[in-house]
């Protein structure tokens, strides 16, 4: 049964300097005929593959909060009207710290929004002005108290490190910020480069100025040690929360369950096969406009793809691969498929294994993709 739904909204007030999402400048955009191929492709989407009720919402981008009050109060709707949401439904939304206005807040409120997600990146006004942000330090810190004083408290913000000029300090300074305000989980991702973005164009270039590996790596460790000393546990690499504020719907694609994706670029993974959607906004709303799913391509998940993928996705988490629950869905034990991979990682160093589990050792953390390219095309 499928429990998580991604919606996707493309459009942004201002694009970074890092960001490879599918989005485009809001200004000019058919955003309401946007909104009316969102709806009717949800409802198609339930119709076709019925669920009973959704545990997870998360709606993303883009910026979601580049719609006004009355668009999200439009959406929102018509999320509840096309299907049950549990009781204690997580409901996700991703907001820009200088683009959420009151109104937004508690349209999103009264329709039982419950989590919030601020694209914070640092706390610090030089770094937010070398990566193309728009908001202040000061912004974003009021922004988060005036989200916790209207109610919502489970509160996430994403923050980057290892971006040009960024020093350990700054690091430091923006870890001190985060653990002074009303924060429940923390998003922290070191910067990738990818292309058709302003930092690839720049470092083709040569003109970034990244910090060194050993410092990136020592960023992460910083990070490690002072979310676990000041309570937020590490339950997957990039990933920290207090008690009780895990994300569930992540949790979704790090257990390799099924998901809806609902929008312009957005990914599906339903009844063992995934698929795309059309990224260019005109395409996918022409798709919902001849009565078609935005489908661009779809893939019939194999056995072995899918015990590959369990495996390089489960070893994100903190707890590891579960032993039992891989026998249980395959019929197969870890050692029966990955068995080499397993051994060469664990003299490595990288992996160690308990009674119960496949996990990634201290080191191994630091090594990430090393250990997950090792478990791909092995098992067939």
């Amino acid at each position: 049964m499928i429990q998580a739904a991604y919606i996707h909204i493309p459009f942004c007030t201002h694009i970074c300097h890092y960001c490879d999402f599918n989005k485009v400048f809001l200004h000019q955009q058919p955003v309401d005929a946007y909104l009316d191929a969102l709806i009717i492709e949800m409802e198609r989407t339930f119709e076709r593959f019925p669920t009973s009720q959704l545990q997870t919402v998360f709606i993303g981008g883009g910026t979601p909060t580049s719609l006004t009050a009355k668009q999200l109060d439009r959406l929102l709707s018509a999320i509840h009207r096309a299907v049950p949401l549990a009781s204690n439904v997580e409901f996700t939304v991703e907001a820009n710290p200088d683009g959420v206005s009151d109104e937004q807040l508690y349209v999103l409120k009264q329709w039982g929004v419950n989590r919030l997600s601020f694209g914070v990146q640092t706390f610090d006004n030089e770094l937010l002005r070398h990566i193309g942000r728009t908001h202040t330090k000061e912004t974003a810190i009021e922004t988060i108290e005036r989200a916790n004083e209207l109610g919502f408290h489970n509160i996430n913000i994403d923050l980057m490190y290892g971006l040009p000029t960024q020093t350990i300090d700054q690091l430091k300074e923006t870890l001190h910020i985060t653990f002074s305000l009303p924060i429940q989980h923390v998003s922290a991702y070191s910067l990738i480069i990818e292309p058709k973005t302003v930092f690839y164009n720049l470092m083709k270039k040569q003109a970034l100025r990244l910090p060194s590996q050993e410092e990136e790596a020592q960023m992460y460790e910083i990070i490690m040690e002072q979310m676990e000393q000041r309570g937020y546990k590490q339950y997957e690499l990039s990933n920290y929360a207090q008690n009780g504020f895990n994300s569930r719907h992540n949790m979704t694609y790090w257990n390799n369950e099924y998901y809806y994706g609902f929008g312009a670029g957005a990914h599906s993974y339903m009844n063992g096969v995934r698929y795309v959607n059309a990224g260019p906004i005109k395409k996918y709303i022409q798709l919902i406009e001849r009565g078609q799913f935005p489908y661009i391509n779809t893939h019939v998940v194999s056995k072995e793809e899918q015990m590959e993928e369990h495996m390089f996705l489960g070893l994100r988490k903190s707890e590891g691969v579960n032993k039992d629950e891989f026998f249980r869905r395959y019929g197969k034990t870890v050692h029966d498929v990955f068995d080499e991979a397993i051994a060469l990682q664990k003299r490595n160093g990288l992996l160690e294994e308990t009674e119960e589990a496949i996990v990634l050792t201290h080191r191994g953390k630091l090594l990430g993709n090393e250990v997950f390219q090792s478990f791909l095309g092995v098992s067939s």
